[in-house]
């Protein structure tokens, strides 16, 4: 089975931003994706949180997805795609991505 697709929007959008939905539609036929939203969305606020915070909603987010032990592709859009990128090139622990989109 192929990795399935973890998406993360930007910092002033959610999981439904169309380009994201784009995303899906265009690779969901592949493979399974997973749009999701940052803690600060979930509780209806606007301004995002601190790095360390969106790092660990991404490694949460990841965990039951790496469990299933079919590698994990991890993206975003803007700062989604930047968090993204900050917990798998964290020296000290970096999230096993299969890949970064």
């Amino acid at each position: 089975m192929n990795a399935p697709l973890l998406l993360f929007p930007g910092a002033g959008t959610s999981a439904a931003h169309p380009s994201l939905v784009a995303v899906e539609a265009a690779v969901a036929p592949q493979r399974t994706v997973v749009r999701a939203d940052f803690p600060y969305r979930r509780a209806g606020r606007r301004a995002p949180d601190r790095a360390p915070v969106l790092v660990q909603a991404v490694r949460d987010e990841a965990a039951p997805l790496l469990a299933a032990g079919n590698g994990l592709v991890l993206g975003g859009r803007s700062m989604g795609g930047r968090m993204c990128s900050m917990a798998v090139g964290d020296a000290a622990d970096p999230l096993p991505a299969t890949a970064l989109v």
